[in-house]
């Protein structure tokens, strides 16, 4: 990874973005447990058809993972300072999901020079399932 400078960060500027491949029932079952969080409405179909959905959905956690893997694309993992998301939709099965990020302000903090990205998860059709924000310092 090579090593971004303050000074070449721009407002405006956007992230690669990353294209992940459709989520599977593998893909919640690795996750679930690598995260150790077996919710079963993520990996139980029965359990979540009884919940009203029409089968398991990702975790938002996930997701937010790969939005944190944008991000340490982009810079190194050291440099994050904040990281926020919320989640506005479900990611379900068969969803690729493409994260993105854009520069919306740099700034000076705790004697850091810094820069708020603005990120988010859409899906194939480009329903938007996670917004948030990263404050990154150089």
């Amino acid at each position: 990874m090579s090593q971004l400078k303050f000074e070449a960060v721009k407002v405006g500027d956007t992230l690669p973005p990353l294209e992940l491949a459709p989520i599977t029932r593998t893909t919640l079952a690795l996750f679930a447990g690598a995260s150790g969080d077996h919710n079963q409405i993520h990996i139980d179909t029965d359990y979540a058809r009884k919940a009203g959905a029409v089968d398991v959905f990702a975790h938002g956690m996930l997701s937010m993972a790969y939005l944190g893997r944008l991000l340490t694309q982009w810079v190194d993992q050291r440099q994050l300072r904040e990281f926020d998301v919320r989640f506005t939709g479900i990611t379900h099965l068969g969803h690729r999901i493409t994260c993105t990020g854009r520069v919306v302000e740099k700034f000076e903090a705790d004697g850091e020079q810094r820069a708020k990205v603005e990120i988010q998860t859409t899906n194939q059709y480009g329903e938007t399932r996670i917004v948030g924000d990263a404050v990154i310092a150089f």
